[in-house]
């Protein structure tokens, strides 16, 4: 992968306008768009581009409700919904063919591991999640959505799990938790390539509460939070251009909002000028001395947590002030 052009300043292109209580943008794929409704349980909309033919509407039973992200390609996509109250949690996931809209559920396919947790990371068709084995353990797993291959990364006993995948054109990075309900819980980061190999772990700033990050070209970008510190919606972000290097603060983001997407890692920073909220996305690559701020909102603005299709990132932003609220979605290119 050749680096991008930092120098480049990102256009962003409206692609979605819908009242705030209306269908919300999930990703949009170069043959189709996936939006999410408002509703309770959340009913997902998969949409020709094209013709503007709805060819998959998924809508959970009773009980349940839909999980982001939606892992898709130019044929297939993947849905998930969760049941997390009552005295039987479950979480189903489904692989839609977009050609015909015929549903299968992947727990009848013996050679994809079943789902444990209900996070997902995914980049365009390769996805990871966690999964448990014969022994009980927690797994980390990668698979395709096309072939639905998969390949275990690494598992941790129980009571521990894996959790919080994120993946990028070239690695996956998760979270292992260990000891999860006493005073010795630890969280850490690790970092695996998608092509296979070790997983290996990533340093951390202060020890074992690693929240999340991504990986890209061996560079890693990572935020750490405690359960005691005051601010749980901010984390502090550190970043790692190589497995030895030194790390470099980038001082307090918005927890859980690290994506990598084509040539460079993004995540949003909060800040109050003025006495006013106001949100940033910000921008690194390997190489870079600095990060670079490609997006800030207007005033009573709040914008959701980046995703990343096809080299193209989006965000979708709340219009919340005087005069007519509405959402908007915004697509800028990444390589």
């Amino acid at each position: 992968m050749s680096p991008g052009n930092p120098s480049g300043k990102p256009v962003w292109t409206k692609i979605l306008r819908q009242p705030v209580d209306g269908q919300h943008i999930v990703t949009q794929q170069r043959k189709y768009l996936v939006t999410r409704s408002s509703d309770e349980a959340g009913t997902t909309t998969v949409t020709d581009r094209a013709s503007r033919k709805v060819v998959v509407r998924h809508a959970p039973p009773a009980g349940f409700v839909a999980q982001s992200p939606v892992v898709i390609d130019d044929r297939w996509a993947l849905i998930e919904e969760i049941r997390s109250d009552g005295p039987d949690p479950q979480i189903r996931a489904y692989r839609y063919d977009l050609s015909t809209g015929a549903k299968t559920d992947l727990a009848t396919q013996r050679a994809l591991p079943r789902i444990s947790e209900p996070e997902i990371g995914a980049y365009d068709g390769t996805f990871a999640y966690s999964s448990t084995d014969a022994k009980k353990r927690s797994c980390l797993v990668i698979a395709s959505l096309d072939t639905l291959a998969a390949r275990t990364v690494t598992c941790v006993a129980d009571p521990g799990y894996v959790a919080d995948p994120v993946v990028s054109a070239d690695s996956v990075t998760f979270s292992t938790i260990t000891a999860p309900q006493s005073p010795q819980r630890c969280k850490r980061l690790f970092a695996a390539p998608l092509a296979g190999g070790p997983a290996r772990p990533i340093a951390a700033s202060r020890n074992c509460i690693q929240w999340s990050g991504a990986t890209l070209r061996g560079a890693t970008i990572w935020s750490e939070i405690g359960a005691d510190d005051p601010d749980q919606y901010q984390s502090r972000a550190y970043l790692r251009e190589s497995p030895g290097a030194a790390a470099r603060s980038l001082g307090s983001i918005v927890t859980d909002t690290i994506v990598a997407c084509g040539n460079w890692i993004h995540w949003e920073v909060r800040s109050m000028p003025n006495g006013a909220e106001t949100y940033q996305v910000h921008r690194w690559q390997p190489g870079l001395a600095r990060p670079q701020i490609i997006y800030s909102t207007p005033p009573d603005t709040a914008i959701t947590a980046p995703a990343c299709q096809d080299n193209t990132l989006i965000v979708e932003a709340a219009h919340l002030g005087g005069g007519t609220k509405y959402t908007e979605a915004l697509a800028t290119g990444t390589v």
